[in-house]
């Protein structure tokens, strides 16, 4: 299974900011160490084209985001200072999604990941919550231009609405946009996806894994996708800084083996990416993160990939 990955996912941010840079590294080293991932599959994706960027996001943006004339608003709207390294690390993961997207569909396994990506709330106009630019939206706009699908589902099951991605495929019968979020969280405004599903605070393993149970094939039915990408936030697990929710690891892993059960058993191409996860310390996020990957190996190696 291709997985795109690039030391450059990592910039330094801050002293003390918010944000686990550090899980991308630890990520693919855990990948590694486990046996789920072989240095041959690894993937390094280049800078994305600034032409293709702007089939999602808008010319004023994308031109002061390139010449480095974010106002300081826009900059604490996205979260992290321009640099860059920053604008080069948007550039190579939305890439790196991609190449990923690209690898699912024309693969064997009909499966492959970015060890970064999911960043849904970058906004036609605006990054916002740590996203700079919108990777699967940027991806599916592509690959649509260049006749490689017609129909996509986003499966988005980061704990935070999913509001870019929404904003950017309103109306867009094509594309559908299925989110299960948290209704009280991030961000306060949440313009419509195909079918939201919000989470009171506190929901758990039993009453989020019925709820999933109950839409995802729903979504998929509906959607006729020619390829589902799965945003598998790890924000939604018990103790995470910004989650609100109550999932134990276990319903993680339950969740994420639901997921690829459900697409990979219908012979949908499956492209993973990261999107949001904020526990205690990176390496803790980096190994809820890792789960995804275990149960799309598991599912693979169960049928002689």
């Amino acid at each position: 299974m291709l997985v795109s990955y690039h030391p450059d996912y990592f910039v330094p941010l801050p002293e003390g900011h918010a944000f686990p840079m550090r899980k991308y590294g630890l990520l693919h080293d855990r990948l590694l160490a486990e046996g789920l991932l072989d240095l041959r599959e690894v993937h390094a994706p280049t800078e994305v084209e600034w032409e293709t960027v702007a089939l999602a996001h808008d010319p004023a943006y994308l031109g002061h985001l390139r010449d480095g004339t974010l106002g300081e608003a826009e900059q604490r709207r996205i979260g992290m200072p321009w640099s860059p390294a920053l604008v080069r690390r948007a550039r190579l993961a939305v890439q790196g999604t991609i190449d990923a997207a690209l690898a699912a569909l024309e693969s064997p396994e009909r499966m492959a990941a970015n060890l970064a990506g999911g960043t849904h709330h970058a906004l036609p106009d605006a990054g916002e919550g740590y996203c700079t630019l919108n990777d699967v939206a940027i991806a599916i706009r592509w690959m649509q231009r260049e006749g490689f699908i017609r129909r996509a589902l986003v499966c988005d099951l980061d704990v935070h609405h999913g509001n870019g991605t929404a904003r950017i495929f309103a109306g867009d019968g094509d594309v559908f946009t299925f989110s299960m979020h948290g209704a009280r969280n991030f961000p306060m405004k949440k313009p419509p996806s195909t079918l939201d599903v919000p989470l009171d605070d506190g929901t758990g393993d039993d009453a989020y894994l019925a709820l999933l149970a109950r839409h995802l094939p729903d979504a998929v039915a509906r959607a006729r996708p020619d390829i589902v990408f799965y945003l598998a936030g790890v924000d939604v697990v018990e103790g995470d800084r910004f989650g609100r929710l109550a999932l134990t690891e276990p319903g993680l892993a339950r969740r994420d083996g639901f997921v690829v059960e459900t697409v990979a058993g219908q012979s949908i191409p499956l492209c993973l990416v990261l999107s949001g996860g904020y526990a205690r310390t990176a390496e803790r996020t980096a190994e809820l993160h890792a789960h995804s990957h275990r149960e799309a190996r598991r599912w693979l190696r169960a049928r002689g990939f």
